[in-house]
């Protein structure tokens, strides 16, 4: 259930139909728009008093939401939802290109590469500290000594930092260094560690499972936003088909659903969603072209030498060229790099 409140009610007032809704044993949740707010009403909704909570003067509406996922759902919050970690935006006009290696392999590395990103126009930096791996055998990232290089990059580039999360024990360690929480493909019914993603302020960046249908994938976003964290962002890394010419498939298709579905802002992973660097560049540029908010580029300073998936990353030379073959296709569907 969703209750419209009507432009320009104050605080005061939204705090007191909260406080109605709480008195009723259900959860009420704050989704800000620019010109309504709303509020989401969860749990059993058979304790919901509608005809008198649609008599107080400052609601416009009592509406029911069918979809599952109610937090995020369309029918919550029609405007888009627009993210902010320090100077880089997610779902406005200006497009989030997020860059770097898969794994943090050293300082010197991490640096050269956020330096170099950063010059050729990226929003933030990616790099892996806790690398969630097929092998028990294969590199498993640096862990506390990644976190730490991330962090002095970013002293040094102001480029927020994105990297991801593995263990619900660790969730307080990794906001503590980063700016944007990632959870990978392997965890994204990892509810413990949804949960606990939650519980942190900072935006959280949800990769799709590797067979996941949409109302999968936005109930695990739902997970997170029901502790009270709405920043989510959504991230299209490729599924698992019977194709044999790619990694995975990426399914550009998704966005325009999700589009209709969410309010949530959605960003593609071309290199995970295609595993060959050749096809990196041409599938984000269609990201891009099918309304994408941002790209996930895998890119590194030597790809040949790369601990972990150096044959789906972009050199820093590559990204740079990429960048500039982005813009004419940004302009194109009104949006900028």
């Amino acid at each position: 259930m969703i209750i419209v409140m009507k432009p320009g009610v104050p605080p005061k007032e939204i705090k007191e139909v909260m406080d109605r809704i709480k008195k009723m044993k259900l959860e009420p949740h704050l989704l800000k728009g620019t010109e309504r707010n709303v509020i989401a009403v969860i749990g059993d909704e058979r304790n919901l008093q509608r005809q008198p909570l649609e008599a107080i003067p400052g609601i416009e509406s009592v509406m029911a939401v069918l979809k599952p996922y109610k937090l995020a759902s369309r029918e919550s919050k029609r405007e888009n939802t627009v993210i902010q970690s320090g100077p880089m935006v997610i779902g406005g006009n200006k497009l989030a290109i997020i860059a770097g290696p898969c794994t943090v392999e050293n300082q010197a590395m991490i640096l050269q590469t956020g330096k170099s990103v950063k010059a050729s126009g990226a929003s933030a930096l990616r790099g892996g500290a806790f690398k969630p791996r097929t092998s028990p055998y294969a590199f498993q990232g640096l862990k506390g000594a990644g976190l730490k290089f991330l962090a002095d990059t970013r002293k040094q580039t102001g480029l927020p930092i994105v990297t991801e999360v593995l263990d619900p024990r660790d969730v307080e360690a990794v906001a503590k260094s980063a700016d944007i929480l990632q959870i990978g493909t392997r965890n994204m019914q990892n509810f413990e560690l949804l949960k606990m993603a939650g519980k942190q302020p900072k935006p959280v960046l949800l990769k799709r499972g590797l067979a996941a249908g949409v109302e999968e994938w936005l109930m695990s976003a739902e997970y997170i936003m029901a502790q009270g964290n709405y920043q989510v962002i959504l991230c299209e890394r490729g599924i698992r088909t019977f194709n044999d010419y790619a990694r995975n498939t990426l399914d550009l298709t998704v966005i325009p659903a999700l589009k209709e579905r969410t309010h949530l802002p959605v960003i593609v992973d071309p290199s995970h969603g295609t595993g060959k660097r050749s096809y990196v560049a041409p599938m984000a540029k269609a990201a891009i072209a099918v309304g994408a908010d941002g790209l996930l580029l895998e890119v590194h300073p030597h790809p040949d030498r790369a601990l972990i998936d150096g044959q789906q990353s972009l050199s820093l030379e590559e990204f740079a060229q990429l960048m500039k073959e982005l813009a004419p296709v940004a302009a194109a569907v009104g949006r900028t790099i």
